[in-house]
C-alpha cells in the first residue's frame, strides 16, 4: 500500500509504502508539548519506507534526547522521521493526506495525561468554529 502526506503549507510532500505495525496516542509531556495538544498521534512501521516526492530540503528533524520531531520550517508540521539507527518510521497521522488505515492501538503514557483531558466526548461538538451571542 501507497500513503501520501504533506505538510500545512504544501511545500513538502511525501509518500509511504508498506504497512503500519502500531498506532499510539502518546500523553507524555514531550508529545503534548510539540504537538500543542492533548496528545501526538503517531503511526508506526518498521518495514515501511519514506520517499520525499518534494521540499525534503525544508525538514528539519529536533533530537531532545531521543524524543524526535521532523518539521517543514516554513509552517512547522509534523513530518515523518526514521529513528531507532533506522529500523523505525514515525509517521504523524495528521500528516498523512489519505485516510488512515488503522485504528489507534491505544493511549500511552496516560500517567502524563492533561489534566484537562477527560471525558472530552461528552463535550459539545460542532462543524465549524460556534458563533455566540458576542461573535
Amino acid at each position: 500500500m501507497t500513503y501520501t502526506g504533506s505538510c500545512l503549507c504544501g511545500e513538502v510532500v511525501f509518500e509511504v509504502e508498506g504497512s503500519f505495525n502500531n498506532f499510539y496516542l502518546c500523553h507524555c509531556e514531550r508529545c503534548r508539548k510539540d504537538s500543542g495538544s492533548a496528545h501526538a498521534a503517531n503511526l508506526f512501521s518498521s518495514e515501511a519506507e519514506l520517499r520525499w516526492l518534494q521540499g525534503e530540503e525544508y525538514v528539519r528533524t529536533f533530537d531532545l534526547e531521543g524524543h524526535i520531531k521532523s518539521f517543514c520550517i516554513h509552517c512547522g508540521s509534523a513530518l515523518p522521521n526514521i529513528q531507532m539507527e533506522g529500523t523505525l518510521l514515525v509517521v504523524p497521522a495528521g500528516s498523512l493526506d489519505c485516510d488512515v488505515p488503522i485504528s489507534p492501538d491505544g493511549h500511552i503514557y496516560v500517567a502524563s495525561k492533561a489534566n484537562w483531558d477527560a471525558q472530552l466526548e461528552k463535550i459539545p461538538s460542532f462543524d465549524t468554529i460556534p458563533h455566540d451571542e458576542h461573535g
